[in-house]
Protein backbone atom coordinates (compact mmCIF):
# COMPACT_ATOMS: atom_id res chain seq x y z
CA UNK A 1 0.00 0.00 0.00
CA UNK A 2 0.95 3.83 -0.64
CA UNK A 3 2.43 5.47 2.15
CA UNK A 4 1.26 9.35 2.18
CA UNK A 5 3.33 12.15 3.04
CA UNK A 6 0.77 14.25 4.68
CA UNK A 7 3.39 16.58 6.82
CA UNK A 8 5.25 16.83 3.46
CA UNK A 9 5.03 20.15 0.80
CA UNK A 10 6.65 20.12 -2.56
CA UNK A 11 7.74 23.23 -4.40
CA UNK A 12 8.73 23.67 -7.97
CA UNK A 13 9.83 27.00 -9.61
CA UNK A 14 8.35 26.81 -13.36
CA UNK A 15 8.65 28.60 -16.49
CA UNK A 16 7.03 27.37 -20.01
CA UNK A 17 7.42 24.05 -18.68
CA UNK A 18 4.02 22.86 -20.19
CA UNK A 19 6.26 19.66 -21.33
CA UNK A 20 7.61 18.45 -18.21
CA UNK A 21 5.46 19.83 -15.45
CA UNK A 22 2.64 17.34 -16.28
CA UNK A 23 5.02 14.34 -15.81
CA UNK A 24 6.91 15.55 -13.18
CA UNK A 25 4.05 16.06 -11.12
CA UNK A 26 2.48 12.32 -11.89
CA UNK A 27 5.39 11.08 -10.48
CA UNK A 28 5.44 13.04 -7.53
CA UNK A 29 1.68 12.14 -6.58
CA UNK A 30 2.97 8.22 -7.91
CA UNK A 31 5.33 8.51 -5.47
CA UNK A 32 4.16 10.01 -2.09
CA UNK A 33 0.07 9.89 -2.54
CA UNK A 34 -1.61 13.01 -2.93
CA UNK A 35 0.94 15.78 -0.98
CA UNK A 36 0.44 19.65 -0.95
CA UNK A 37 2.50 20.83 -4.46
CA UNK A 38 2.88 24.00 -4.67
CA UNK A 39 4.24 25.19 -8.39
CA UNK A 40 5.53 29.40 -8.62
CA UNK A 41 5.09 30.26 -11.68
CA UNK A 42 7.41 32.66 -13.55
CA UNK A 43 5.02 34.56 -15.95
CA UNK A 44 4.58 31.68 -18.24
CA UNK A 45 3.81 32.44 -21.87
CA UNK A 46 2.64 29.19 -22.74
CA UNK A 47 -0.08 26.11 -20.82
CA UNK A 48 2.65 25.52 -17.79
CA UNK A 49 -0.02 27.22 -15.57
CA UNK A 50 -3.28 25.14 -16.47
CA UNK A 51 -1.61 22.07 -16.50
CA UNK A 52 -0.50 22.81 -13.12
CA UNK A 53 -4.27 23.55 -12.01
CA UNK A 54 -5.62 20.59 -14.01
CA UNK A 55 -3.38 18.22 -11.95
CA UNK A 56 -4.02 19.48 -8.46
CA UNK A 57 -1.32 21.88 -7.80
CA UNK A 58 -1.50 25.27 -5.90
CA UNK A 59 -0.33 28.02 -8.49
CA UNK A 60 1.43 31.07 -7.20
CA UNK A 61 3.35 34.10 -9.21
CA UNK A 62 6.06 35.65 -8.85
CA UNK A 63 6.49 39.70 -9.05
CA UNK A 64 10.08 39.36 -9.75
CA UNK A 65 11.72 36.31 -12.21
CA UNK A 66 14.56 33.83 -11.15
CA UNK A 67 14.40 30.27 -9.20
CA UNK A 68 15.52 31.74 -5.87
CA UNK A 69 12.93 34.87 -6.10
CA UNK A 70 10.33 31.42 -6.82
CA UNK A 71 11.62 29.98 -4.12
CA UNK A 72 11.32 33.04 -1.83
CA UNK A 73 7.31 33.38 -3.06
CA UNK A 74 6.41 30.33 -1.89
CA UNK A 75 8.15 30.43 1.31
CA UNK A 76 6.39 33.83 2.69
CA UNK A 77 3.55 31.74 1.45
CA UNK A 78 3.07 28.77 3.39
CA UNK A 79 1.71 29.66 6.69
CA UNK A 80 0.89 25.67 7.97
CA UNK A 81 1.75 24.24 11.17
CA UNK A 82 1.48 20.42 9.65
CA UNK A 83 4.58 20.90 7.39
CA UNK A 84 7.63 18.92 8.56
CA UNK A 85 9.64 18.76 5.24
CA UNK A 86 9.55 20.41 2.19
CA UNK A 87 10.46 18.54 -1.32
CA UNK A 88 12.31 21.14 -4.16
CA UNK A 89 12.49 19.57 -7.67
CA UNK A 90 12.44 20.69 -11.28
CA UNK A 91 9.87 20.78 -13.14
CA UNK A 92 11.37 19.86 -16.24
CA UNK A 93 11.12 15.75 -15.08
CA UNK A 94 14.52 15.23 -14.97
CA UNK A 95 14.75 14.14 -11.01
CA UNK A 96 12.55 11.10 -10.60
CA UNK A 97 10.30 11.17 -7.46
CA UNK A 98 10.65 7.37 -6.36
CA UNK A 99 14.13 8.60 -4.61
CA UNK A 100 11.66 11.21 -2.59
CA UNK A 101 10.31 8.26 0.08
CA UNK A 102 13.95 7.49 0.95
CA UNK A 103 15.23 10.61 1.26
CA UNK A 104 12.50 11.68 3.35
CA UNK A 105 12.92 8.23 5.73
CA UNK A 106 16.70 9.35 5.98
CA UNK A 107 15.46 12.79 7.82
CA UNK A 108 12.83 11.13 9.98
CA UNK A 109 15.59 8.56 10.86
CA UNK A 110 18.64 11.05 11.63
CA UNK A 111 17.56 14.23 13.52
CA UNK A 112 21.09 15.64 12.97
CA UNK A 113 20.29 15.31 9.72
CA UNK A 114 18.47 19.00 7.93
CA UNK A 115 18.86 18.33 3.73
CA UNK A 116 18.80 15.29 2.39
CA UNK A 117 20.19 15.81 -1.70
CA UNK A 118 20.20 13.80 -4.93
CA UNK A 119 23.35 13.19 -6.25
CA UNK A 120 23.73 13.18 -10.05
CA UNK A 121 27.04 12.00 -10.06
CA UNK A 122 26.96 8.34 -9.12
CA UNK A 123 28.29 6.78 -12.12
CA UNK A 124 25.28 6.78 -13.88
CA UNK A 125 25.17 10.28 -15.52
CA UNK A 126 24.20 9.79 -19.28
CA UNK A 127 26.10 12.49 -21.67
CA UNK A 128 22.91 13.08 -23.08
CA UNK A 129 21.14 14.36 -19.83
CA UNK A 130 24.14 16.91 -18.53
CA UNK A 131 26.59 17.00 -21.72
CA UNK A 132 29.62 19.24 -22.24
CA UNK A 133 30.36 22.73 -20.85
CA UNK A 134 27.74 21.74 -18.59
CA UNK A 135 28.71 18.70 -16.83
CA UNK A 136 32.28 20.40 -16.74
CA UNK A 137 30.98 23.51 -15.12
CA UNK A 138 29.23 21.97 -12.31
CA UNK A 139 32.11 20.24 -11.38
CA UNK A 140 34.43 23.20 -11.01
CA UNK A 141 31.61 24.59 -9.18
CA UNK A 142 31.40 22.13 -6.82
CA UNK A 143 35.12 22.04 -6.20
CA UNK A 144 35.11 25.96 -5.59
CA UNK A 145 32.00 25.37 -3.38
CA UNK A 146 33.90 22.53 -1.03
CA UNK A 147 37.04 24.58 -0.92
CA UNK A 148 35.58 27.90 0.10
CA UNK A 149 32.23 27.48 1.70
CA UNK A 150 33.57 24.44 3.65
CA UNK A 151 30.41 22.64 2.41
CA UNK A 152 31.55 19.23 1.30
CA UNK A 153 29.05 17.74 -1.41
CA UNK A 154 29.45 15.89 -4.56
CA UNK A 155 27.04 17.33 -6.34
CA UNK A 156 25.99 21.12 -4.51
CA UNK A 157 23.74 22.29 -7.56
CA UNK A 158 20.97 19.47 -7.48
CA UNK A 159 17.70 20.56 -7.76
CA UNK A 160 16.06 17.82 -6.28
CA UNK A 161 16.35 18.12 -2.35
CA UNK A 162 14.20 17.29 0.90
CA UNK A 163 14.90 19.78 3.50
CA UNK A 164 13.27 20.29 6.80
CA UNK A 165 10.38 23.19 7.16
CA UNK A 166 12.16 24.59 10.95
CA UNK A 167 14.85 25.13 9.01
CA UNK A 168 13.68 27.54 6.38
CA UNK A 169 10.35 28.80 7.40
CA UNK A 170 11.70 32.07 8.55
CA UNK A 171 14.68 32.10 5.59
CA UNK A 172 14.80 35.19 3.33
CA UNK A 173 16.83 34.19 0.38
CA UNK A 174 19.19 36.29 -1.04
CA UNK A 175 19.74 34.60 -4.15
CA UNK A 176 17.29 35.91 -7.04
CA UNK A 177 18.60 33.23 -9.87
CA UNK A 178 20.36 29.77 -9.64
CA UNK A 179 22.40 30.38 -7.04
CA UNK A 180 19.93 29.61 -4.52
CA UNK A 181 20.84 26.13 -4.09
CA UNK A 182 24.51 27.04 -2.86
CA UNK A 183 22.46 29.73 -0.17
CA UNK A 184 20.61 26.88 1.05
CA UNK A 185 23.58 24.61 1.21
CA UNK A 186 25.42 27.18 3.69
CA UNK A 187 21.94 28.19 5.26
CA UNK A 188 21.33 24.44 6.68
CA UNK A 189 24.98 23.91 7.69
CA UNK A 190 25.31 27.34 9.55
CA UNK A 191 22.34 25.56 11.40
CA UNK A 192 24.17 23.26 12.90
CA UNK A 193 22.84 20.14 10.56
CA UNK A 194 24.48 17.89 8.18
CA UNK A 195 23.50 17.26 4.79
CA UNK A 196 23.57 14.02 3.50
CA UNK A 197 23.34 12.97 -0.22
CA UNK A 198 21.93 9.73 -2.29
CA UNK A 199 22.74 8.67 -5.65
CA UNK A 200 19.69 9.22 -8.22
CA UNK A 201 19.35 9.10 -11.99
CA UNK A 202 19.07 11.91 -13.61
CA UNK A 203 17.49 12.05 -16.97
CA UNK A 204 17.50 14.29 -20.41
CA UNK A 205 15.07 18.01 -19.72
CA UNK A 206 11.60 18.35 -21.71
CA UNK A 207 11.17 21.28 -23.14
CA UNK A 208 13.73 24.30 -23.42
CA UNK A 209 16.69 24.04 -21.40
CA UNK A 210 16.90 27.55 -18.76
CA UNK A 211 20.26 27.43 -17.48
CA UNK A 212 22.94 28.74 -19.11
CA UNK A 213 26.80 29.20 -18.89
CA UNK A 214 26.64 32.27 -17.80
CA UNK A 215 24.42 31.31 -15.03
CA UNK A 216 27.72 30.01 -13.85
CA UNK A 217 29.43 33.00 -12.75
CA UNK A 218 26.33 34.05 -10.91
CA UNK A 219 26.75 30.98 -8.72
CA UNK A 220 30.36 31.29 -8.52
CA UNK A 221 29.74 35.16 -6.94
CA UNK A 222 27.47 33.90 -4.80
CA UNK A 223 29.76 31.45 -2.96
CA UNK A 224 32.12 33.75 -2.87
CA UNK A 225 29.94 35.78 -1.13
CA UNK A 226 28.77 33.05 1.88
CA UNK A 227 32.33 32.12 2.78
CA UNK A 228 32.84 35.72 3.57
CA UNK A 229 30.34 35.85 5.19
CA UNK A 230 31.13 32.92 7.03
CA UNK A 231 34.14 34.06 7.99
CA UNK A 232 33.36 38.02 8.82
CA UNK A 233 30.10 36.00 11.13
CA UNK A 234 33.03 33.97 13.49
CA UNK A 235 35.64 36.93 13.01
CA UNK A 236 36.22 39.01 16.49
CA UNK A 237 35.43 42.46 15.88
CA UNK A 238 38.56 43.63 16.56
CA UNK A 239 40.00 41.79 13.61
CA UNK A 240 36.85 43.11 11.57
CA UNK A 241 38.37 46.60 11.95
CA UNK A 242 41.78 46.73 14.10
CA UNK A 243 42.10 49.81 15.52
CA UNK A 244 44.30 52.33 13.75
CA UNK A 245 47.25 53.43 16.36
CA UNK A 246 48.88 56.00 14.33
CA UNK A 247 45.57 58.05 14.66
CA UNK A 248 45.03 57.02 17.78
CA UNK A 249 48.58 58.37 19.25
CA UNK A 250 48.24 61.43 16.91
CA UNK A 251 44.58 61.92 19.15
CA UNK A 252 46.22 61.70 22.02
CA UNK A 253 49.32 64.27 21.55
CA UNK A 254 46.64 66.62 20.58
CA UNK A 255 44.86 66.14 23.97
CA UNK A 256 48.23 67.14 25.90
Amino acid sequence: MLREFNSTLVIIAALNEEKGLGPTLTEIYHSLGKPRCLVVDGRSTDATVMVAEKLGAQVLFQKSLGKGDAIATAIKHVNDADVEYVVFTDADYTYPAEHLPKMIQILQENPDCGMVCGNRFNGQLSSEAMHGAFGLGNRIIAFMHNLLNGVCMTDPLTGLRVVRWDLIKDWWPKSEGFDIEVELNHLVKSKGYRIAEIPIRYRSRLGEKKLKLRHGFTILNRIMKEAIEARLRFMPISQIRPPNKSIMDLDMQKRI
